[in-house]
């Protein structure tokens, strides 16, 4: 993986190179200073509030409400579960922070835990993510004596719905990450019952920043309505522009497949924010500014921060097939919009990439994807349909071809998926 950088000093991946690897404990305070001091944290859930920073694991929720609720009920006896999972499988941004910054988010585990009341760290990391465990455990071992809090490193499973927050805190109650109704929420009733801060490894490194320098200095960045910068995972670029990048929010789609090496001749289509994101068209988004308030006003979602060019001669209805498979093995197996729904609309999404649908089967997965919002038992069979309504719109003649002809009208071959 390559780790790219769009930022002045004092951002997230400033500092050493990532060929340099890890950062060590000495190197990470002589470049930012150490951790404010006790008396000078009381002030940083307001400041978090102020900066208007927004959770980096997918669902924006706001950094400084979050530990400020937390804080009024937890009276003390709160643990923070910081979230590493990052099952996406083309998301590379929190493996790249916890591999290179690995003191960064532990900062920001250490300060949560003093602002909401907590005496136990959780690093909670996939298990697929090697470098990132080793970083961050040899970052523990570094500060075994000066952190105040129990902190312990776990490995989660692999699996997309392994990073979902009462997942998490499932896994590590009981060893199986699968996602739990609610109520109770993992604040209110979360690791060994105690009230538990779910926080993703990206804001809680931010939060360390801001407590040192500040939220003016956070909102000084930015480029439209949501102040400050955000990790991003870039592919379908130039292969050599490809990976993670540090971006003003704000940034324009087009300008971001410039720098990336997708020219808006060569490129079709854009998937934002993840398999639980939207497919947009290249030509209606060139100007979109990647911004969360933005495009929520456009019916999309920052999520997860991914943003996955497509070049024109890949088949829309190929890629659409692909990931809706995967979803579907992905589900946690808990109810039926999972285990059928999303089954019966990836397989027959899969025969009209083939060519080999009867016919009906566009409108049947029409159909479905329309009867499935607000029926699982978690959030991921919504994630799923949402990026299926997503590419119906924006690949629907696509589709239609596919059934029509058993061909793609894309690459002009008969259709076929390896």
């Amino acid at each position: 993986m390559t780790a790219l950088t769009y930022q002045p000093n004092k951002r997230l991946l400033a500092g050493p190179s990532s060929a340099t690897g890890s950062e060590s404990h000495a190197d990470h305070v002589a470049r930012l200073g150490p951790v404010p001091a006790i008396a000078a944290r009381r002030d940083l859930i307001p400041s978090l509030e102020a900066s208007g920073l927004l959770g980096r694991g997918g669902a924006g929720f706001p950094v400084g409400r979050k530990w400020r609720s937390m804080a009024e009920r937890a009276g003390g006896d709160a643990i923070v579960l910081v979230n590493g999972a990052e099952g996406e499988p083309r998301s590379a941004k929190d493996q790249a922070l916890m591999t290179l910054r690995p003191h960064l988010v532990i900062d920001g585990a250490i300060l949560a835990a003093d602002a909401v009341g907590a005496d136990e760290i959780v690093v909670y990391v996939g298990e697929e993510h090697a470098s990132a465990r080793s970083s961050l455990g040899r970052a523990i071992q570094e500060r075994a004596t000066s952190i105040p809090q129990l902190i312990r490193l776990v490995a989660a499973p692999i699996g997309y719905v392994a990073g979902e927050a009462s997942a998490a805190v499932n896994y590590v109650n009981s060893g199986h990450a699968k996602p739990t109704a609610s109520p109770p929420r993992p604040s209110e009733s979360g690791v060994r019952r105690r009230p538990t801060l779910v926080q993703n490894v990206e804001s809680l490194a931010y939060a360390a920043l801001i407590a040192r320098f500040g939220d003016g200095w956070y909102c000084s960045a930015g480029m439209a309505e949501t102040p400050g910068t955000a990790l991003v995972t870039i592919t379908g670029g130039a292969p050599d522009m490809s990976g993670v990048w540090e971006i003003d929010l704000g940034m324009t789609v087009g300008e971001i497949a410039t720098l990336a090496g997708a020219p808006e001749s060569r490129t079709r289509a854009v998937l934002l924010g993840g398999y639980f994101g939207s497919w947009a068209d290249i030509g209606a988004s060139w100007g979109l500014a990647l911004d969360p308030a933005v495009m929520r006003s456009h019916g999309l979602a920052f999520g997860c921060g991914m943003v996955s060019y497509l070049p024109s001669g890949v088949c829309g209805v190929t890629e659409t097939a692909t990931i809706m498979g995967f979803m579907a093995g992905e589900s946690a197996g808990q109810c039926g919009p999972c285990v059928h729904g999303l089954r019966a609309i990836a397989d027959t999404t899969m025969n009209l990439a083939r060519g080999t649908a009867a016919g009906g089967d566009l409108d049947n997965v029409e159909r479905w994807t329309g009867q499935i919002p607000g029926r699982g038992a978690c959030r991921h069979p919504d994630g799923a349909v949402q990026l299926m309504t997503s590419a119906l719109n924006i690949f629907g003649e696509e589709f239609a071809h596919h059934e029509r002809t058993g061909r793609c009208s894309v690459t002009g071959a008969r259709a076929q998926v390896a």
